[in-house]
Formats: structure tokens, C-alpha cells, sequence
């Protein structure tokens, strides 16, 4: 009798055991997932990796992939450049939807980093992002219908070369984003001023490339291409600076 009520005991603090490593593994979980739950440091950290990620990406996707591969008003070369080379061209479209994913994420985690200094500046950014995020999975689902047709490559150029247009336009939100996180980091006090300047001088390009594109007719972005300075500044921060920040 004794030993099984000391059986049933062991088998009883097992399970109990079992359950709670259960459950912490389960709150573990929730709390990665639960973005608002991050710390300071955890929010600058998952920022600025994932916009570093971005950066790689978005050069090997546009510059690297497309760009070569799509030639605006020359349907016949167009075609053959992604029929004889399908694996870039996808290779670039995965790259997008990364930087899509990632733009989301990032957004989540600039929302947690500057909500101490505006919850609802910080929050209108986060949904300018992720709304610019979604028109970019739209603008990337052009380049798939447009190698679906690339029998027909006069019908294929345009829809592939709308890609660029609905990406450069909907950077326009991007750019508004861009300007509200400067504003909170020059006013933060835990960011130096000139970081909040150079990401309201990004945003501006972003969204005079958007003006451009939307009314200007054979408009090329330009403006972001050299008022960048911010975005690529900011990143060395939150993985330098932003380990220092609060853990909790």
C-alpha cells in the first residue's frame, strides 16, 4: 500500500511538473509573440535586425533581380529575359514578400519603442507601415500575373511594369510613417535629435517619389534614392544604442 501511494505520488509530481514546463513554454510563446509585452530593448532589437534583413533584401530583390530583368518598353526582351532566367525573377518576388513580412514586424516594434513618447502617434505610424506592407503584397502579386501572361509579352509589360508604380505610390504612406517616427525620436530623449531629422528628411523623399509617380506622367523615383541617410542611421542604432535599453 505504502508503495503505491508513493507510485502515485512520483507519477502525480511528474505530471505536475510536466504541466507547468507546459505552461511556462506556452506563456514563453504567447509573450514572443505578443509584441506589446516586448521590452524597449527587445523592440529596438527585433527592429533593427529585421531592417537590416530588409536592406539586403530589398537591394538583391529590386537591383539585383528586377530591375535587369524588366525593361520598360521592350515587351519582347522583358520576356525573355524572365523565361530564360525564372529562378531570379522568383528569387526577387520571395524577396519582397520577406521585406513585406518583415516591413510588419518592424512596425509592431517601432509602435513598443516610441509608446512611451506618443501611444497614438506611435500606433497611426504603425498602421501607416502596415498598410503600406499590404499594398506592397498587392504591387507583388503583379509580377505574378504578369509572368502568367508572358506568352502574350505586350500584355505582360505593363502589368509587370506596375509593380514599380503601385510600390513607389504606396511608399507615400511609408514616407508619412517615416516622418511621425522622426518626429517621436526628436522628441523622444533617448534618440540624439539628428536621427529624428534624418528619418523626416527620408520620409520626405519617399513622398515626393509617391507625388511624382501618382502625377507626373514617365516620373523616375529619385528623391528616396538620396535621402536615405536616416533609414541606414537608425539601424546601426537600435542594434548598438538600443541594447542598452530597459529589459523590462
Amino acid at each position: 500500500m505504502v508503495l503505491t501511494t508513493l507510485h502515485s505520488n512520483g507519477r502525480d509530481s511528474n505530471r505536475l511538473d510536466s504541466n507547468r514546463l507546459d505552461s511556462n513554454a506556452s506563456e514563453a510563446r504567447r509573450h514572443v509573440l505578443d509584441f506589446t509585452a516586448w521590452s524597449p530593448r527587445t523592440a529596438a532589437l527585433v527592429a533593427g535586425v529585421a531592417l537590416a534583413v530588409m536592406a539586403v533584401l530589398g537591394g538583391f530583390g529590386n537591383f539585383g533581380a528586377l530591375v535587369p530583368l524588366i525593361v520598360p518598353g521592350d515587351a519582347v526582351l522583358t520576356a525573355q529575359n524572365i523565361s530564360g532566367s525564372p529562378l531570379l525573377f522568383f528569387a526577387g518576388v520571395a524577396s519582397f514578400v520577406i521585406i513585406a513580412v518583415l516591413d510588419i514586424i518592424v512596425a509592431g516594434a517601432l509602435f513598443v519603442l516610441f509608446r512611451p513618447v506618443s501611444r497614438r502617434l506611435s500606433a497611426t505610424a504603425a498602421w501607416m507601415r502596415t498598410v503600406y506592407a499590404v499594398l506592397l503584397l498587392v504591387a507583388i502579386s503583379r509580377l505574378v500575373i504578369g509572368f502568367l501572361m508572358l506568352g502574350d509579352p505586350e500584355a505582360a509589360l505593363p502589368v509587370l511594369v506596375s509593380f514599380n508604380t503601385i510600390w513607389v505610390i504606396s511608399l507615400g504612406l511609408f514616407g508619412m510613417s517615416l516622418l511621425l517616427i522622426g518626429y517621436l525620436a526628436f522628441r523622444s530623449g533617448f534618440i540624439a535629435k539628428v536621427f529624428g531629422i534624418l528619418l523626416v528628411v527620408a520620409g520626405i523623399g519617399y513622398l515626393a517619389d509617391a507625388v511624382g509617380m501618382a502625377f507626373v506622367p514617365e516620373f523616375t523615383a529619385v528623391f528616396a534614392q538620396f535621402l536615405f541617410a536616416g533609414e541606414v542611421a537608425i539601424i546601426f542604432w537600435l542594434l548598438i544604442r538600443g541594447r542598452r535599453l530597459p529589459a523590462n
